[in-house]
């Protein structure tokens, strides 16, 4: 690790066909623990998202609603998607939209450059086409249809049938990148994480590549072809794009050098977009590959992903307005593998939240502030002799400080979490062990008495660094009543045991609550 490298990441941009789910806040949030983590380790950090609002499924969703694609588009973004953004507490750097110019412009500028090269050429094309995927499907991507679809092929993803599509379109020379991928893929194993996605991209990669449709003529809401305007750009061509169109592409290469390359974290479900379509387009065009993609896993509803379509769709504000947005950051990040599918249930979500966070961390905190405050009459106790429990404290904070951004580094976010929890788990034995309220009972145990608290403060000061990038809302407060100097984001993460204390405590007011039911 070194102090002001560059660390740009982003979420995929979302379609703006309909509302978030969780789905998309889990991407969001997962995201921009990322991007927190690296801002406190010192990296020159950038977290870009936004939103995806060209192609056939925005045409239609608009047309049915009686408005034009931008009107829908603008209405989304500001009564949903930007709205989201506050209701998890994402510190996103950008957001773009691939609507507005600066997007618009260096699109078509990207393409001409690849039709001057010869990437591109005509051709007719004919095929199974899913509007909710915006995706031509292979054979084996179609299942059999049930209930009002039996006897219809649908897509593997969204369970509706696909329409057979013929134009003239132009075409992306993908098919001619595929060795270049694959010794891509070969000579950075980390390119695509985690393992089982990597092996999934080789594996379709080896088969061999098509050349790709990259424009629709069929209809006209999407960036015009630069060189035949009866044609659009190819939405996922387009959207592709945002992660360089947003840092300069075209138009300010000082910034787009300081930013590009990024570290793209997706779904599963688009994963083959990003590290097979994605890369190839960027080798044709000359520019360096992302410095990698990391597909997570889904989230599952009653065993079904995660769909507005299904009526599994559930809205973060349904989880926050209940827990906060800390608690909603914390259980989808601790509860589920990064990389692996994840149930989502109402009464897992209430029991880790009371277990870990109320009476886990939030207890903790509020016990050692009200004892400095009651023993020591607010003042930061200092240490007086350490004995070997002491000392093991002070010991698990560097281990843990190492670990969690050891973890961090390899999108291990579960296990970031689970490394601070162990100094959650550690204090909390530490407080029962040595009973600093039996301890102040006796005036000759005043020295015992503050060592005790001193290394309890300590070490929770140490915990308002490490779980700032999950719950930022909790560490603030946390940091505040800590009496400690300055913005507890501003602490250096990667050295949070070395935070400077402060003089003395401010009242705690309970950080996470006990709530009585859910509805």
């Amino acid at each position: 690790m070194a102090d002001g490298s560059s660390f740009y990441v982003t979420t995929p941009i979302f379609y703006v066909n309909d509302v978030p789910h969780i789905g998309h806040a889990y991407t969001e949030v997962a995201t921009d623990v990322l991007a927190r983590w690296h801002r406190q380790a010192g990296d020159d950090t950038w977290m870009l998202t936004g939103t995806d609002e060209h192609g056939q499924k925005i045409l239609r969703t608009a047309t049915a609603n009686g408005v034009t694609p931008q009107e829908w588009a603008d209405r989304l973004v500001s009564s949903a998607w930007l709205p989201l953004l506050q209701t998890v507490n994402i510190a996103n750097d950008d957001f773009i939209r691939t609507t507005e110019p600066r997007h618009e412009e260096n699109v078509q500028r990207f393409l001409q450059k690849l039709y001057d090269d010869g990437h591109i050429y005509t051709g007719e094309y004919e095929g199974h086409y899913c509007v909710g995927c915006e995706e031509y499907k292979q054979d084996a991507d179609l299942v059999p249809g049930t209930g009002e679809y039996a006897g219809q092929e649908v897509c593997a993803i969204h369970s509706k049938p696909v329409e057979l599509l013929q134009e003239k379109n132009y075409f992306f020379r993908m098919s001619a990148f595929t060795q270049r991928l694959l010794t891509l893929y070969e000579e950075r194993p980390d390119f695509v994480q985690p393992e089982s996605a990597r092996n999934e991209v080789v594996s379709f990669v080896r088969q061999g590549l098509d050349d790709l449709s990259i424009s629709r003529s069929t209809f006209d809401w999407g960036v015009k072809v630069p060189w035949d305007d009866s044609h659009v750009v190819y939405v996922w061509f387009d959207a592709l794009l945002n992660y360089i169109t947003a840092v300069g592409y075209g138009v300010d290469e000082e910034e787009f050098a300081r930013r590009w390359p990024a570290h793209h974290i997706v779904g599963k479900d688009i994963l083959r977009f990003h590290a097979v379509i994605w890369p190839a387009m960027l080798m044709a065009a000359g520019l360096d590959v992302p410095r990698g993609v990391f597909g997570h896993g889904w989230l599952l509803v009653g065993g079904e992903k995660m769909s507005k379509s299904k009526l599994t769709g559930i809205m973060p504000e349904h989880i926050t307005d209940t827990f906060g947005s800390d608690a909603f950051r914390y259980y989808f990040l601790s509860a589920i593998s990064f990389g692996s599918d994840g149930s989502f249930s109402w009464e897992d979500l209430s029991a880790r939240y009371h277990a870990e966070l109320a009476n886990g961390f939030g207890n903790l905190a509020s016990r050692i502030i009200t004892m400095i405050e009651r023993y020591c009459d607010g003042s930061v106790p200092s240490v007086a002799v350490l004995t070997d429990a002491d000392a093991a404290i002070s010991a698990l904070e560097k281990t843990v400080t190492d670990a969690s951004w050891q973890a961090i580094n390899r999108c291990a976010i579960h296990e970031a979490i689970a490394a601070v929890w162990e100094l959650v788990n550690a204090l909390n034995g530490y407080l029962t062990t040595e009973q600093p309220w039996m301890l102040a009972k006796n005036p000759e145990n005043r020295a015992r008495l503050e060592t005790v608290l001193a290394v309890a403060y300590h070490g929770l000061g140490t915990l308002a660094v490490l779980l700032s990038p999950i719950l930022p809302t909790a560490a603030a407060k946390l940091w505040s009543a800590l009496g400690a100097a300055g913005l507890v984001q501003e602490q250096r993460i990667d050295r949070a045991y070395q935070w400077s204390v402060g003089t003395r405590v401010a009242q705690l007011a309970g950080l996470f609550p006990r709530i009585e039911a859910v509805e």
